[in-house]
């Protein structure tokens, strides 16, 4: 029996532009059922309409919603407020904007055990220590009492998982619930839920962009574009043969060995923005199958083999699945490294590095007391040493807390090191006040890291200004039109500020901005962490032909396994300081 019914549903913006257009779907109590697409295409808006928590100037203007039978969208607010965090809870996007900054994190927990389980205090303070350890969060006792500014990204998601599951709901709907774990806590969380599926009965609407997360949790998978909901089958037929066009090139944006020496097959160009959506079929400007009739016509909804698609390769036109049309399996771990073996020599041994690190160390003292005296040390870089050449790539990958960013910063000088060596290009570093000009970082989070009262054309001209590169600001303008050439931007993008563009073109602008002043070597932090497949894919192959190009250097700090099996010449493994 379906314990959730959604029926032709339609969410609009006020000016009457529809953000999810008429998608149905069915989940089964036990279920787990992944909504799967780019970012913009309504993932997150089709959330909120079945949590009524649209936010202003969006609007419910169609379809209806029956969860366990009753229907949603005819229920008063009052009895609404019984059936989120009761019946049906959600684990948002982003904790930090989700979680109450002013409220320790057990108070928070503490609210939905008083509200839907009438729990005192005692007992509600148990439970929250104990929804807290199942997450894994460590020393939950203690955590129970801090503040979310106290606890790091992958803790504040944690935190947010518990409040979901502290009210025992029937069904949980998970905003990307793994974007900013490292793959050891995001296994732990992901067993939690199947754990608690298995337990409760519970059902879950899974949304991700993460096909590996969707490859080993979901029964069923809904692929959505611009809105609609644009092919639906289990598991099992989607990663045998994916039907739609969109769907397959999203398996072919996968990064894996075999297409090391290649570029990824990013798809070009971008969701249309809402209002803009041409007649036809909506996904017909990006894909390489489209003829005369996708542009004319909108595709109706076609049962192929027992599954749904919208494309009109499948309406009655002769065409059939093919297993050209769907792409080979992944290959196995450790598949087609024969011809690399010489990337796993031990990158101590690299003759004449451009970068060389010996026995490097960053501590920091632990204080007590009244007079703050220094009672130990926390050894976050603990004698690491490792070497990166010229136009080579080094993977630096570990759990989140290891100290790879401490690492990068203190490579940077942007912290101060304890003990050890980092000579660059033959020059020593650290203690001497050699430039730092020709190492550049690309943070993990572009959003944060650029100045949202600047331009582009400002934050890419700021280093070059600096370092006195270009004769005047006419030739520092003409450098910048070439760089954002060189990364796929718009030239009168430069005029544009951050928050006018996607996440990826974000990065994108990050990148040139380390470029701007010719580094030799880039540090990039996460670059890829929080972007779908697609973009990633993009990022991917404008890095690889940049390293071609300019024979740049990477130290590429991720935690996405199948992005260093693709871009990387040589791995290290960091755990608790030390590499491994």
């Amino acid at each position: 029996m379906n314990l959730l019914k959604v029926d032709k549903l339609v969410t609009r913006l006020r000016n009457g532009a529809a953000i999810v257009d008429g998608i149905s779907f069915e989940i089964s109590a036990g279920e787990t059922f992944a909504l799967l697409g780019e970012s913009g295409c309504g993932k997150s808006m089709t959330a909120l309409s079945l949590m009524r928590l649209l936010p202003d100037g969006v609007a419910n203007a169609g379809g209806a919603v029956q969860l366990d039978g009753a229907a949603l969208f005819d229920l008063p607010e009052h009895d609404m407020r019984e059936v989120r965090g009761g019946k049906m809870a959600m684990i948002f996007q982003e904790p930090g904007l989700s979680l109450n900054p002013v409220m320790s994190v057990g108070a928070q927990i503490a609210e939905v055990l008083a509200l839907h389980h009438d729990l005192g205090d005692a007992v509600a303070n148990a439970r929250c220590v104990e929804l807290l350890d199942q997450v894994g969060i460590p020393d939950a006792a203690r955590r129970v009492h801090e503040y979310p500014f106290q606890l790091s990204g992958g803790m504040k998601q944690r935190v947010m998982i518990a409040m979901a599951l502290a009210g025992s709901p029937t069904l949980l709907i998970a905003d990307e619930p793994t974007t900013a774990l490292d793959v050891t806590i995001q296994a732990q969380v992901l067993r939690l839920l199947r754990d608690t599926q298995d337990k409760l009965g519970m059902a879950m609407l899974l949304i991700t962009h993460d096909l590996g997360v969707v490859a080993e949790n979901a029964h069923r998978v809904g692929v959505m574009y611009a809105g609609q909901i644009v092919e639906q089958a289990t598991r099992e037929q989607l990663f045998a043969k994916p039907l739609h066009p969109y769907t397959q090139k999203l398996f072919a944006a996968l990064p894996d060995a075999r297409r090391s020496g290649q570029p990824l097959s990013a798809i070009p160009g971008s969701v249309p923005p809402l209002g803009s959506i041409p007649q036809g079929c909506r996904f017909a400007p990006r894909c390489d199958k489209a003829w005369s009739l996708c542009r004319e016509q909108t595709p109706d909804w076609t049962m192929v083999e027992g599954r749904g698609v919208r494309c009109h390769l499948y309406q009655d036109t002769g065409y059939r699945i093919r297993d050209t049309d769907a792409r080979s399996p992944l290959p196995l771990a450790g598949e087609g490294l024969g011809e690399r073996g010489d990337f796993l020599n031990p990158v101590s041994r690299i003759p004449n590095p451009l970068l060389q690190v010996s026995d490097l160390q960053v501590h920091f003292p632990i204080r007590k007391g009244l007079l703050q005296h220094v009672v130990g040390q926390v050894k976050a870089v603990d004698g690491v040493s490792l070497a990166i050449p010229q136009g080579r790539t080094l993977a630096l990958v570990g759990e989140s807390g290891c100290g790879k960013t401490t690492l990068a910063k203190a490579l940077l000088r942007l912290l101060p090191a304890t003990a050890g060596s980092v000579q660059f290009d033959g020059k020593e570093l650290i203690g001497t006040g050699a430039a730092r000009s020709s190492m550049q970082m690309v943070f993990q989070d572009p959003y944060a890291s650029l100045n949202p009262k600047m331009r582009v054309a400002e934050i890419l001209e700021e280093g070059m200004s600096a370092l006195r590169i270009g004769a005047d600001s006419a030739a520092r303008q003409a450098q910048i039109d070439g760089l954002l050439d060189k990364v796929g931007l718009a030239r009168d993008s430069k005029w544009r500020y951050p928050h006018e563009f996607s996440g990826g073109q974000r990065q994108r602008i990050a990148i040139a901005r380390a470029l701007a002043v010719s580094p030799q070597l880039l540090i990039c932090d996460e670059p890829t962490s929080a972007l779908d497949v697609s973009v990633q894919a993009q990022i991917l192959n404008l890095l690889k032909e940049l390293q071609q190009e300019l024979e740049l250097s990477y130290l590429f700090i991720t935690h996405n396994l199948a992005v260093v099996e693709y871009l990387a010449h040589e791995v290290c493994v960091m755990y608790l300081g030390r590499i491994v």
